[in-house]
């Protein structure tokens, strides 16, 4: 939906005049991950609120997100923003204080990178569902823009400025809810802030085990953006190693760099509808999780598709994978590590409803009633 100018419906109904007037600011929409399905959660709940952003490139989003009222940055006026957005991260603390917010009764952020530093209009009170402090300026910054010396010369002096600005517009935010233990370590480490606890939900109504008959394929399975820090490189060197069949679903700036180097067991299947993600977790061996993350809902939503997760032991997967029960960790980050797992995971036998009642911790429900009860203690603190 294009850009409209403000306006207020006028309605003397005493249901419009209770509805609340809430805000949704995202840091950018460019393809649809787990931070957009929780958008899209907010989104949901609160459907005739805007949702501002610092870009958006239409049509790479859900049908719902896209049909809502999208209100963007001057990034989206930038040549090369489609493809190369993330080059602009010098300029996208002030693309955030840019954006002009409506006055309104609560505005809530879903951020990992600047759009928390958002002004409010006037004493509008702000929780920001935080997926991770600035990523790219305080812990993957490595992963993202190499080791290189003389790039990391060049690059010091705004890496500093970012984490300045990232810490000051923390401050911006009344009430941090961090989407993981992990995550609030993060926002104490980085911001001195404490923050609740809220884990993202999942559809288990949608993502359910196949029947009982359907076979399982001997096939492993990964559904991941194709970004630097997702650790796949590990997982290819593993399988190609293995030798096993090993399906990655996703899209990414580092496709290429990975197909060239996937053996003959592995392949890319791009993007894929929520239907054919679930078919494939239903029918896959086991579901590979070889990054250090925030939290993590694709080990979720294999969970609650009855299929094990074999995980990296660092991060928000050791939150929501049992080990032993549900999926196995292996220590390392490596290819060595990884292939051991493997083939212990083979020689085990899972139960399917333990690994679906797992995933059942992790619904929509439980998350809508713990951001409501964020909610309700913000704007009682505020007053």
């Amino acid at each position: 939906m294009p850009t409209s100018p403000d306006t207020t419906p006028q309605s003397t109904s005493r249901e419009e005049k209770l509805k609340p007037r809430v805000i949704l600011a995202h840091d950018w929409l460019t393809g649809i991950r787990g931070g957009e399905r929780v958008l899209e959660q907010f989104s949901r709940t609160y459907p005739d609120a805007p949702i501002f952003t610092l870009l958006h490139n239409q049509g790479s989003t859900s049908p719902w997100l896209e049909s809502r009222e999208i209100r963007t940055s001057f990034l989206q006026r930038l040549p090369g923003r489609k493809n190369h957005y993330r080059n602009f991260l010098p300029l996208m603390p002030r693309a955030a204080e840019s954006l002009h917010l409506p006055p309104a009764d609560l505005l809530i952020s879903t951020s990992h990178c600047a759009i928390k530093g958002v002004r409010p209009s006037g004493t509008t009170p702000h929780l920001c569902y935080c997926f991770t402090p600035m990523r790219y300026a305080w812990s993957l910054y490595h992963e993202y823009f190499g080791h290189n010396p003389f790039k990391k010369a060049i690059l010091q002096p705004v890496f500093e400025y970012l984490r300045r600005w990232d810490r000051a517009a923390s401050t911006r935010v009344d009430r941090f809810v961090a989407i993981s233990k992990t995550v609030a370590d993060r926002i104490q480490q980085f911001y001195g802030r404490p923050s609740s606890i809220v884990y993202p939900g999942v559809d288990i109504s949608f993502y359910t085990p196949s029947a009982e008959s359907e076979p399982v394929r001997d096939e492993y399975l990964i559904v991941s953006a194709l970004v630097p820090y997702k650790n796949l490189h590990v997982a290819i060197e593993a399988f190609n190693r293995l030798q096993k069949p090993l399906t990655i679903i996703g899209t990414g700036t580092e496709r290429a760099r990975l197909e060239h180097g996937a053996g003959p067991t592995i392949r890319f299947l791009g993007r894929r509808s929520d239907d054919e993600v679930r078919e494939a977790y239903r029918s896959c061996k086991a579901f590979v999780f070889p990054g250090i993350e925030d939290l993590g809902l694709t080990p979720v939503e294999a969970m609650a598709c009855g299929r094990p997760v074999i995980a990296l032991g660092i991060g928000g997967a050791t939150e929501t994978v049992t080990a032993g029960q549900t999926g196995l960790f292996f220590a390392d980050p490596t290819p060595d590590a990884l292939a051991q797992a493997v083939t212990q995971a083979e020689g085990l036998t899972w139960n399917r409803d333990r690994i679906r009642a797992q995933a059942e911790l992790f619904s929509l429900e439980r998350f809508q009633d713990g951001i409501q009860a964020e909610i309700n203690a913000l704007l009682d603190a505020k007053g």
